[in-house]
């Protein structure tokens, strides 16, 4: 009997086909300037994306309405779990998650196909690149991972979700880390293409660019989402742990980074053109390193959707495959991008170039971290574990001087700039640093040379921006009507750099308040008690059982006093029990406020012994979430043309 199972597995074959059309024909239309080939390597983009769209909806078709006859859903789902998590449920396994990979790579391929700014015989070559990514996951994603495989008896209930993965953060946390995994295949076919064709210039890099501000963007919040349903939902109370698969986005993103700012090199100065391709192809390489990583059974994680060893060396052949062939075509044709660089040592060039390096060894830095306990145990098995320590020697103060370069880096001219008229110009910068550092004593009570420091890069990094934009709008001229209309003429490409510099201050000062300055304190307790951490003072009200709609809890319910000792809000932590996985989470009680979070978590206890309760003072916490989300809609702004631009020039003071 065919169903729905089997109409989603033929759509997929029929994808494939689509996909190896697109690999193929406009590769050669493009070599043969044959307009014909081209075109249909178009229409078999949209095709593709039709056919893994209809695919991905039967799947979450067969979910929503429990279709345990379907291993997948059986596996994955149960009967009792809310609608959210039972769509979510399609993409929190390996063999979704692969489909949901498979369907973004169809969007991203389909918007280089309909875009009408991308040369035709380059938009082929981007387009039959994408086609090749696309042949290799739908094949792995056909054989080895197949989402619509039947059951010979179908069970009547399912395994259910991960109660880890029952959360709306980490419902939408993997869908935005593809889009920027995915993104990032985009820039990969542009330069792999900008190698076939031995051709890199700013129209390139202006094709280019809001795919990669796309990919960036999305990343960036994906990564955002990841930190913060760890910290809501674990329990520990921390936003980042340099977890393996932690790092495995954060290295792409750091890539990304570099990518972005190497891309406005190349399309307004006609330089770092090599460069920019190789950012481009190491930014992807990243990208599948990571589904390795997650995929293979290196790893035990909540993350990790696959434990099957034979799975993780079909991605490592890819890997292989699609890094070292565009690394050998670079070898051989690199050289027919060479530009040359007329930049002096003092000039806007140099100071991207230097944070692209900072950028380029800090990804090094956390990929050894990241892969030497992995290599060592796969050697002589012994477990070892880099943790914060060793990032906090190596990789923060290689940011920390990234950020001291990325405040003055707008400030100068391209080609040539001053020195002395960048230190005049940063002036206003080191006075905020030092009155910050003032006030923050102040209200500290405290000097702490770590906090100090990074709160200061935070105000550095802010005087910087305020300082470009004072100056290229011409503020300090007399005639501040013009100043004005210039300031609105500024184009969105510049007031997204602007805001995603500004984003980056403002994680810093969360992360620095929250490290720095937080306060824990850890105390058995029985209902009626008082307990402070901080300037929080929480008061122990009952420990009560509540039934939910697919678990049971205990539930701590505490409430916040004020000075006079009056509860002004209440806050419930839980312990869930999930008795169909037999899994206990912990859920935190948080009540979140822009100045910072109190946070409690109930341990483990009893009436007659009492109850441990873990309670935190995180000053500022939520500005790290809120300044990633300002850095993604940075990145976002910074897509689009704008309005007349204003160039620098060393004659402003």
């Amino acid at each position: 009997m065919i169903g729905i199972a089997e109409i989603g597995h033929f759509t997929l074959s029929m994808a494939l086909a689509s996909a190896f059309v697109m690999a193929v024909l406009p590769m050669i239309g493009a070599s043969q300037n044959n307009t014909g080939l081209m075109r249909i390597g178009r229409y078999a983009a949209l095709l593709m994306l039709a056919q893994i769209t209809l695919a991905f909806g039967l799947l979450t078709v067969s979910f929503i309405t429990s279709d345990f006859s379907v291993k997948l859903v059986a596996s994955h789902s149960h009967s009792l779990k809310p609608m959210i998590y039972k769509i979510a449920g399609v993409w929190g396994n390996h063999e979704g998650s692969l489909l949901l990979w498979a369907l973004i790579l169809a969007v991203f391929t389909a918007s280089v196909g309909l875009s009408r700014r991308i040369d035709p015989q380059r938009q082929a070559r981007v387009i039959s690149i994408q086609g090749m990514i696309a042949v290799a996951f739908l094949l792995f994603l056909i054989i080895t991972s197949n989402p619509f495989l039947r059951l010979e008896a179908a069970p009547l209930d399912g395994n259910g979700l991960n109660p880890l993965l029952q959360d709306v953060g980490l419902a939408i946390h993997p869908p935005m880390l593809y889009l920027g995994y995915v993104g990032l295949s985009v820039a990969f076919s542009f330069a792999v293409a900008a190698l076939i064709e031995g051709k890199v210039d700013a129209d390139w890099a202006r094709q280019s660019r809001p795919f990669i501000l796309s990919a960036w963007s999305a990343l960036t919040m994906g990564i955002a989402l990841g930190s913060w349903w760890a910290y809501y939902e674990l329990g520990w109370g921390g936003w980042w742990f340099w977890d393996p698969v932690e790092n495995a986005s954060l290295m792409p993103w750091l890539i990304a980074t570099a990518l972005i700012h190497s891309v406005i090199v190349v399309e307004k100065q006609d330089t770092f053109k090599t460069w920019t391709v190789l950012l481009a192809i190491l930014g992807f390489a990243l990208s599948l390193l990571g589904t390795f990583i997650v995929r293979s059974g290196l790893l035990t994680s909540v993350h990790s959707f696959a434990s099957d060893p034979a799975r993780g060396m079909v991605i490592l052949a890819m890997l292989v495959v699609s890094i070292g062939a565009p690394l050998l075509l670079f070898a051989l044709r690199g050289d027919r991008l060479a530009s040359t660089d007329q930049s002096r040592l003092m000039s806007r060039e140099t100071a991207l170039v230097a944070n692209n390096l900072l950028l380029v060894v800090a990804t090094a830095t956390v990929l050894i971290g990241t892969l030497y306990p992995l290599a060592l145990e796969a050697w002589n098995g012994a477990k070892i574990s880099v943790g914060p320590p060793f990032y906090n020697a190596t990789f923060s103060p290689m940011m920390g001087l990234m950020v001291v370069v990325m405040a003055g880096a707008p400030l100068l001219a391209w080609q040539k700039s001053d020195a002395f008229v960048l230190a005049r110009r940063m002036i206003p910068a080191a006075i905020l640093v030092v009155a910050t550092l003032i006030l923050t004593v102040i209200i500290t009570g405290e000097f702490n040379v770590m906090a100090a420091a990074t709160i200061g890069l935070a105000f550095w990094l802010i005087g910087g921006v305020l300082s470009e934009v004072v100056i290229a709008a011409g503020f300090q001229h007399s005639d501040k009507s013009q100043a004005w209309r210039r300031l609105r003429g500024l184009p969105r490409s510049r007031w997204g750099m602007h805001l995603a510099h500004i984003g980056t201050a403002i994680f810093i000062l969360g992360a620095a308040s929250a490290s720095f300055y937080e306060a824990e304190t850890i105390e058995r307790a029985f209902p009626g008690d008082v307990l402070t951490a901080g300037g929080k003072t929480y008061r122990l009200e009952e420990v009560k059982p509540i039934a939910g709609p697919n678990y049971s809890s205990t539930a701590a319910v505490l409430s916040l006093l004020d000075a006079n000792g009056q509860p002004y809000d209440t806050m419930i932590s839980e312990i869930r029990f999930y008795p169909v996985s037999g899994t206990t989470t912990t859920e935190a009680a948080i009540r979140p406020r822009i100045s910072g979070d109190a946070y409690a978590v109930l341990g483990d206890g009893d009436a007659d012994q009492g109850y441990t309760l873990r309670l935190y003072d995180k000053p500022l916490v939520s500005w790290i979430w809120g300044g990633a989300a300002l850095m993604a809609l940075g990145g976002l702004l910074a897509m689009g043309r704008g309005r007349k631009t204003y160039p620098m020039k060393e004659t402003q003071t």
